[in-house]
């Protein structure tokens, strides 16, 4: 295990001298964690639905309401009854039209009601809950994928330091081989093209010189954005690769995985218990409801307008209160048809557990054995960048002391540029599999522990 460490860990890394905040990758986390959009939105999401649980526990508190109108009966309906009713001589037939009713009319109440018992009431808060609880799944989701992206933006910050730092060095050897090369030409031991020969690999490192510099300027601006830190901040990440701990390379990591430490599979759970709540709260639906009413008000009627000012003795009060119960008899077997096809969801969410299961023990077997070529070949690169920088060096005294050619310098310069290129390749690759890894088995981001 000590050796995996070694081939995984590289030097220190150099801070851009722009930079000005300093932060480690917990706090580069915690920042994104508060900061960065899509989290919170999420979190924006759980609010939304607690406030929808809020409102659904309240239709079951008291409902209170009143109301009050006041009518012009411009022309006041009439309403036919026999003749015989006023004149028992009229002839059987004959109708008379009578107007019942006053030109004003006005009536004001208070009413109240109140659910006893409902089942579906009872059930349907349970899954509100329980919607809370997807919504935070949803929202630990997004934090998990916010955080494997500012991990790997992290890396890679750290890799274009490592990978700038040796690109200056290696402008410092190539300028001191490009002098000293120029001085033995003009002490007539070198031809004018060693010098050029020199010259180019030299104007190619400054080149390197300048997009390493830039790719670094851009690795950082990729952690901001992830971060969801503004562009016109300046960071520096104060790890170096040697000073991160990487849990993945623990003996007993993934021991102790569960399935719900996925997030996906987890989502799932709350989806089955949701579908289940949803048959529940169909089949409760046979049950009867009682609610408790009563309302409170007082009428009038008159032909003069004024009398409404005052609310006398002409108002006549009116109130009751009672229960009221609802048996659903026959609904043409809708119900159970219902039940029938939410059967078939939760058939179909189990089915779905099943195959995440199957693709997690996949990615995981596939990802763990990825992640130990990555290891095998960053040993390997790691290696033949040391032979290379050997090989440099003595070819470089070789041709100091007159024994050596000047293209082997160049070749032997070349080959170890090659190899470092590889190197740092090997590097980022084998830190972006931790993330991966640790995502694979849930271990990347646990909000509980926080």
């Amino acid at each position: 295990m000590k050796s995996i460490i070694i081939y995984l860990l590289v030097f220190a890394s150099i801070a851009p001298a722009f930079s000005q905040r300093q932060m480690n990758l917990e706090e580069c986390i915690s920042y994104a964690i508060t900061n960065n959009p899509s989290i919170k939105s999420a979190k924006s999401a759980i609010s939304e639905s607690e406030a929808k649980v809020s409102e659904y526990l309240a239709t079951g508190f008291p409902q209170v309401s009143a109301s009050a109108d006041l009518g012009d009966n411009y022309i006041i309906p009439t309403s036919f009854l026999p003749a015989q009713v006023f004149d028992p001589t009229a002839p059987e037939g004959e109708f008379i039209g009578v107007q019942f009713g006053t030109q004003y009319t006005g009536r004001a109440s208070i009413e109240l009601n109140q659910m006893i018992f409902n089942g579906s009431y009872f059930v349907g808060l349970k899954a509100a809950k329980t919607y809370t609880e997807l919504s935070k799944k949803e929202s630990i989701s997004s934090e998990i994928d916010v955080v494997a992206a500012v991990k790997k933006a992290y890396y890679s910050v750290l890799v274009n330091q490592e990978r700038h730092s040796l690109v200056i060095k290696n402008y410092q050897r190539l300028d001191s081989l490009l002098r000293q090369t120029k001085i033995m030409y003009e002490n007539g031991f070198a031809e004018k093209i060693d010098v050029n020969r020199i010259q180019v690999q030299f104007n190619n490192i400054a080149q390197t010189f300048k997009n390493s510099q830039t790719g670094l300027e851009v690795s950082v601006k990729l952690l901001k954005f992830q971060m969801g830190m503004p562009m016109g901040e300046q960071i520096t990440p104060t790890d170096n690769i040697q000073s991160l701990k990487f849990e993945v390379l623990s003996e007993n990591f993934g021991s102790d995985f569960n399935y719900n430490d996925r997030i996906e599979y987890s989502k799932l759970e709350v989806n089955k218990a949701l579908v289940e709540l949803d048959i529940k709260n169909t089949r409760v639906q046979y049950l009867p409801s009682i609610d408790f009413y009563g309302n409170y008000g007082a009428s009038y009627g008159t032909s003069v307008f004024s009398n409404f000012v005052a609310f006398g003795e002409n108002w006549r009060t009116l109130g009751a209160y009672g229960l009221r119960l609802q048996m659903p008899i026959f609904d043409g077997l809708r119900k159970s048809k219902v039940v029938q096809q939410k059967k078939q969801q939760l058939s179909q969410v189990t089915y779905a557990q099943d195959l995440v299961k199957n693709q997690i023990d996949l990615e995981q077997q596939q990802l763990s054995l990825q992640f130990t070529n990555y290891l095998d070949a960053l040993k390997t690169q790691e290696e033949n960048m040391k032979l290379a920088e050997e090989v440099y060096n003595v070819t470089v005294i070789k041709y100091q002391q007159g024994v050596g050619s000047n293209i082997e310098v160049i070749d032997a310069d070349a080959e170890y540029k090659q190899a470092q290129t590889n190197y740092f390749s090997a590097l980022y690759d084998a830190l972006i599999a931790t993330v991966d890894l640790e995502k694979a088995y849930g271990k990347l981001w646990n909000p509980s522990s926080k």
